[in-house]
């Protein structure tokens, strides 16, 4: 009798698809059958698709332009928007990119366009889902536009005044939006409901990628020639202190507990972690070479980290603080998004 009710048992779990069988991508707790990675490929010209449950590439997508670096998914998970910004990189000689492509990803298609009327060179693309708007730096004009993501029209223009402004992080609440300028060493501070520039703040000799803390209250960008943090007050609008790190920084991101900021660091081959209440860096993570952007899964557990002279993006462990997986990409896989349920975002999409 007992050897019958487990066969039972066994037979009921295979039917369920609650027992592993061989060749069967299971889900890992905190990720959903129906969410995707997705990572921009700069080398490839394409979008990776990537199951976050196997850890593996499941399709690409051209995106038939050169090239896009950045991108961000909608609320709903079913559409990708990826700005062409050009062959070149920031502040060099080059093509000037002058749209977005719209890409659906339940079938793998790009279906739509955004056309900016000129070369602006388009980079980082940021969801507010507050006002169902995408923010995207337009670097040639000086500026971040807004762009109806339904009717795929330029619907504003809000002015950073200065060069370079190649990447965004906006508040929760999408009023308040920060642009790092590269080769100014700024950052500029936007009203973006007003659609002006509030001021704009000394940094570095050059600054590099930026992010916002997860209670808005301080703001994070790279000096890239020195190996430190700088950290702007959100409140008062001014360089609050540096953190010193092991190697120049990059692409930063706080994890969703707020207690964490990572840090990537592509000369070293590792990420840094910095503890958000003594603003001081505790541990350090190895990744593969060359560590640029950095995603924190909406459930908290796992940080995704792209490493673009590797063609692999990392899968760091949060809770051990370990690589837990190494994901091959695109070439030159660059940019990050996750497309997921939308109980499974954070508010601003890319943050």
């Amino acid at each position: 009798m007992r050897k019958k009710r487990l066969l039972s048992l066994l037979l009921s779990a295979i039917c369920l698809g609650t027992f592993p069988l061989p060749g069967r991508a299971q889900v890992r707790p905190g990720t959903e059958a129906d969410s995707v990675l997705l990572v921009a490929n700069q080398g490839d010209r394409d979008l990776s698709i990537i199951d976050p449950a196997v850890a593996q590439q499941i399709a690409v997508v051209p995106e038939g332009g050169v090239t896009g670096h950045e991108v961000v998914a909608s609320p709903d998970g079913r559409t990708a928007y990826v700005p062409i910004y050009g062959d070149s990189g920031v502040g060099k000689t080059g093509s000037d990119g002058r749209n977005m492509v719209v890409i659906d990803i339940p079938t793998r298609k790009v279906i739509g366009n955004v056309d900016f009327g000129h070369g602006v060179r388009p980079h980082c693309v940021v969801y507010d889902r507050n006002r169902d708007l995408l923010y995207v730096t337009t670097e040639l004009d000086q500026s971040v536009t807004a762009v109806d993501p339904r009717t795929l029209k330029v619907v504003g223009s809000v002015p950073t005044t200065q060069a370079e402004s190649h990447m965004l992080a906006i508040t929760h609440d999408g009023r308040r939006g920060y642009t790092a300028n590269v080769g100014p060493g700024t950052v500029s501070v936007l009203d973006l409901t007003a659609r002006k520039t509030i001021t704009v703040i000394p940094t570095a000799s050059i600054v590099q990628r930026i992010s916002i803390s997860n209670d808005d209250s301080m703001v994070f960008t790279s000096d890239q020639t020195k190996p430190q943090l700088a950290v702007i007050g959100t409140s008062t609008n001014k360089l609050k202190t540096w953190v010193p790190l092991l190697a120049s920084g990059y692409g930063t991101a706080s994890t969703i507990d707020g207690r964490w900021l990572l840090v990537a660091m592509p000369s070293v081959a590792k990420v840094a972690v910095i503890d958000l209440g003594t603003l001081r860096v505790v541990r350090t993570v190895d990744v593969p070479r060359g560590p640029a952007e950095i995603l924190i899964r909406p459930d908290g557990l796992v940080a995704y980290v792209s490493c673009p002279p590797s063609n692999k993006v990392a899968v760091i462990d949060l809770a051990q603080w370990k690589l837990q997986a190494t994901i091959d990409a695109g070439k030159y896989a660059d940019g990050l998004a996750w497309a997921g349920k939308p109980s499974a975002q954070s508010p601003n999409g890319k943050r």
